[in-house]
């Protein structure tokens, strides 16, 4: 693997009894491997937040995490939090900082769920709090009682923007995807534009307008058993050529 494109994945912070804990979903971790053909390596989420454009520096691409927490409002609006949300501040300093950096650098990005508000955040956009609250928007949520195969099965079509990079990779115009998120994105940050919506409008994918480096953001969950579905597959497979044309000019 030491020839393998190199990945960073920022973590989670987590407090696990009296001790803050660095943690990356292993399943993202697996995806890196099996679907990008990449050696993964985890980002610490630190405060303060490690040198950025240093780390960047020794990676051939950037991989944003779901995660059970979410970003704290003030990056994007004046509303309050509401009660009980989970954040993340270490992790919110490391990826909203992270995210213009790659893309200035050239690193290649792909940003799964709460990585694909991050993106958006991170270029000046706005997300909704509780989509299932908004008039004429789905509630796009999983069953938490449900078990995990069931909570990731295909849950809703998505329309893929003609000609875009993921109607290219699954090759037709509709796509099913699972949907397990709270929040999504409102208004686009800079340079994005959109990849796919659900049927209620929601915007579910974006990319970075070209010219510029490989950045796209889905709001599902491809990692998961992504080599069993050649949609997923395929978006991890466009990441991995990203990632090795960047790992060639790096060396």
């Amino acid at each position: 693997m030491r020839q393998s494109p190199l990945v960073g994945l920022p973590s989670d912070r987590k407090q696990i009894g009296p001790h803050p804990f660095q943690a990356v979903g292993e399943k993202y971790l697996r995806a890196v491997v099996d679907g990008a053909g990449c050696l993964p390596l985890m980002i610490p989420s630190l405060s303060p937040p490690l040198d950025l454009r240093a780390v960047l520096a020794h990676l051939d691409g950037l991989l944003l995490t779901g995660a059970y927490s979410n970003i704290e409002p003030h990056h994007y609006s004046d509303e309050p939090s509401w009660d009980g949300n989970p954040h993340d501040p270490a992790r919110d300093a490391t990826t909203l900082g992270i995210v213009p950096l790659a893309i200035e650098m050239g690193v290649p990005v792909l940003a799964l769920c709460r990585g694909c508000q991050e993106v958006n955040v991170a270029l000046g956009g706005t997300l909704y709090q509780k989509v299932h609250e908004q008039p004429g928007l789905d509630d796009h949520r999983e069953n938490p009682d449900d078990p995990l195969d069931a909570q990731y099965a295909p849950s809703h079509p998505i329309d893929l923007a003609p000609g875009g990079l993921l109607a290219r990779i699954a090759g037709a115009p509709v796509a099913h995807v699972n949907s397990l998120h709270g929040q999504g994105l409102r208004t686009l940050g800079r340079g994005l534009v959109v990849e796919a919506t659900a049927r209620d409008g929601l915007v579910e994918a974006v990319r970075l307008d070209d010219p510029g480096p490989f950045l796209l953001a889905v709001q599902w969950h491809p990692e998961w058993r992504v080599g069993e579905n050649p949609f997923y597959l395929g978006i991890f497979q466009a990441f991995a050529a990203a990632c090795r044309e960047r790992a060639k000019q790096r060396t």
